[in-house]
Order: structure tokens, then sequence, then C-alpha cells
């Protein structure tokens, strides 16, 4: 239903504004290569689902600590046991931990990362409608730097991430969050996502309008667009 009382408008991140180049198994195994991991489309393909399955069995991002450092540590070590665990699925090999500083750090820049080509149109599109914008994302503070590349900071007004919120999509509590930078109730706000769970039950379960954006068009029972070009027809 068209809804008209939004003020603020957020996004999650990645898989809704923008994506990995390529895959997680290409990049990984890009520069496993020189450790000896073959590189095949095959491997590819077994390196993306280990590292789904890894990605969906770990714990929410979020650490009890305050301290920069510390939480950049609390951070890099999430990550090192999703990616370890992704590749002891597939196969581990000698000179893992050199190979995890290269990877994380190749994931730190926009260089891994590319905008969906409708992105900057549609936000600018917002901002001259009067929207404020925001970002609820389970991401690490690697976001900020690759948003600046990205170029994508300038259509912000907020950014909220799960290691420096304390929560994770999709507890209510990042969404009050979000919510708060703006001084706004629930119902004056949209969250738009690709996760049907993090980004749709999570939204709508803080009682802001969910919607759950599905590129590929192969989503279940849950009204969705098929992009973010289509986010006028449910905002007017």
């Amino acid at each position: 239903m068209p809804v008209s009382r939004i003020k603020v408008v957020f996004f999650d991140a990645v898989g809704t504004l923008f994506h990995v180049k390529g895959s997680v198994g290409d990049v990984y195994l890009r520069h496993a290569e020189k450790y000896g991991v073959p590189r095949s489309v095959d491997m590819v393909a077994k390196v993306n689902q280990a590292f789904k399955d890894a990605f969906r069995q770990a714990p929410p991002p979020i650490f009890a600590v305050e301290q920069a450092e510390k939480l950049k540590q609390c951070e890099r070590l999430w990550w090192f046991d999703i990616v370890h665990a992704t590749f002891y699925r597939v196969g581990m090999f000698e000179g893992f931990d050199d190979y995890f500083d290269e990877v994380y750090e190749a994931f730190s820049t926009a260089d891994a990362w590319e905008i969906y080509s409708e992105v900057p149109e549609v936000l600018q599109q917002l901002r001259s409608q009067g929207y404020e914008l925001g970002v609820i994302s389970n991401f690490d503070t690697r976001f900020f730097e690759i948003f600046r590349e990205l170029g994508l900071e300038r259509f912000f007004d907020s950014i909220t991430i799960s290691s420096i919120a304390g929560s994770a999509k999709p507890s209510p509590k990042i969404f009050r969050h979000a919510l708060d930078q703006h001084v706004v109730e629930p119902e004056e706000a949209m969250h738009v996502g690709d996760d049907p769970k993090e980004d749709f039950e999570g939204a709508t379960n803080a009682n802001l309008s969910g919607v759950l954006l599905d590129r590929d068009g192969t989503g279940g029972t849950i009204p969705c667009i098929t992009g973010l070009g289509d986010l006028h027809h449910v905002l007017h």
C-alpha cells in the first residue's frame, strides 16, 4: 500500500545499495591462489556456498566493547572465524593467517565493491523530494571508508551499523537506534533491504514500513520491489 507519512527512508547496504564485484568466492580465491588453492568455476561455487553457510551460522556482529581499537579487534576476529570456517569446509591451507590479513584488507576498500546502477539517481530523487535518508546495516566499521570511496556518503543523513549500535538486524533495538538519529516515530520511517528476515521482518516488527527488495524476482509471498526505481510506487 502507498505510504504518505514517511519522512525517513532507511536502506540496507550490501545487496541493496552495493554488492561484491563478482562474488565472495571470486575474491577469496583470487587472493588464495598464491597459497596453492586451485581456482576454478567449481571451486568458486563451493567457496560461495561455504561462505553462505559460515556467515549464516555466525553469531550477530555485536561486541561488548566501546574503545575504537578493541572494537576493530573484535570485528576482525569475528571475520577471521567466518573466513576460517569457510575454508575449513572446502580445504584449509598453509599460511592462512597471512592470507586472512590480505583478504580482510581487500574488502576494506571500494575496489571490492560495486554500486547498483540505479542507486545514485534514486537517492538523489528521494533527497530532492524532501526525504531524509539513512543506512541500517549489519556491517563493521570498515563501512565508513567504503561508503566514502563509493561516493554514497553525500546522500545520507545517518549511518547505523551493528557493531557500533550494539545490536543487529532483525532486532528492534538497531531500528530504534536509527530512528533516534532522525527524531521520528517508527510509523514515519521506511526500511528497504534484500533480506526477508533481517530487513523486512526486522523493520515491520519494529513498526517501520518494511520494503523487500528482490532483484531476482524469485521472492515468496512477501510483497516486494524488483529494483530501487520502484520505490516511488510505495512512497506515493
